[in-house]
């Protein structure tokens, strides 16, 4: 397993003001709480980022804002996502000028390149920077699927050390655990599968319910890297309603809103993400009081 890049990653929400610019206090006020909570690691511009409204300049400023305020304690990986393998590498030497630790480079959307596409994309984005990569497969938001043969195959490119593997597909997963080498990262990207996928090896996970309650994430994590599978079920056990809640309305429209209602940000999404819908928002509202996270009853800090 690659060490560097095992634990808890939370792929961190950006907030925005009411102008709907960058909330450079409001993220100010975040970073400290990840710390706190004994994340591994901070993820830039990911799905829960809303990396596919920033750009340019707006994104490098994101990388180096977070890279000085985080200060070397843990890695900070910029997100690298689009359809266009050249605009792709422009943005991953972008993010390694900006001082981005690593990369995390998702599957072009839209086109629906072949596996061959996939294999040139990818390999392409990684040759050109130094930075350690992570491979993201999440064909919900993509409409193509890395196959665990060609992951493989990613793997063989030296600066290529992990993948944050979202997909459900068990059978899937089971390939890929089976097939990567054993210093090949496998990060779980949906919460709900983080104890599944560190059973069969896996090396952690790029979370969201982290970004409101990451000490509760870091210990499942935690307990599962140990091998003490009890701790493990019983964390991700209490947590499924919750991991399952972000997933009431497009990520990250449920998180978001939880953190608005904590007070930690202010509800505002660029479109065309929009403020969550009036009956999930009631569903999610119950199980986040049910679970002690709002109204004052902090969770995140039980024994």
């Amino acid at each position: 397993m690659n060490r560097t890049f095992s634990g808890l990653f939370t792929a961190l929400v950006t907030p925005f003001t009411e102008a709907g610019e960058i909330d450079w206090r409001a993220l100010d006020r975040l970073l400290p709480k990840q710390l706190a909570g004994g994340v591994d690691g901070i993820v830039i511009l990911g799905t829960t980022g809303e990396c596919p409204t920033i750009h340019g300049e707006e994104a490098d400023s994101l990388f180096r804002h977070v890279r000085e305020r985080v200060g070397g304690t843990v890695p900070v990986i910029g997100g690298v996502s689009g359809n266009d393998t050249a605009l792709a590498v422009a943005q991953a030497k972008s993010a390694e000028a900006a001082g981005v630790d690593a990369l995390l480079v998702t599957c072009p959307y839209y086109n629906k390149p072949t596996q061959a596409g996939l294999l040139l994309h990818h390999r392409t984005v990684a040759e050109a920077v130094s930075l350690p990569v992570l491979l993201y497969n999440i064909k919900g938001r993509t409409a193509v699927n890395l196959e665990a043969e060609t992951i493989v195959r990613l793997a063989e490119v030296p600066n290529i050390v992990g993948i944050k593997e979202a997909s459900t597909d068990m059978a899937h997963i089971l390939s890929l655990m089976a097939l990567v080498p054993d210093d090949f990262a496998v990060l779980s990207g949906n919460d709900d599968m983080t104890l599944p996928i560190m059973a069969l090896g896996g090396a952690g996970v790029i979370c969201t319910l982290s970004n409101l309650l990451p000490a509760a994430m870091k210990r499942l994590v935690e307990a599962g890297l140990d091998g003490d599978w009890e701790t493990a079920r019983g964390e991700h056990n209490r947590l499924l309603p919750l991991m399952r809640g972000c997933g009431l309305e497009t990520n990250p429209i449920p998180i978001k809103t939880a953190l608005a209602w904590r007070g930690d940000i202010a509800p505002v999404f660029r479109a065309p993400m929009c403020t969550m819908s009036e009956a999930p928002a009631v569903e999610w509202r119950r199980r986040l009081v049910e679970h002690g996270v709002l109204e004052g009853v902090a969770q995140d800090k039980a024994a």
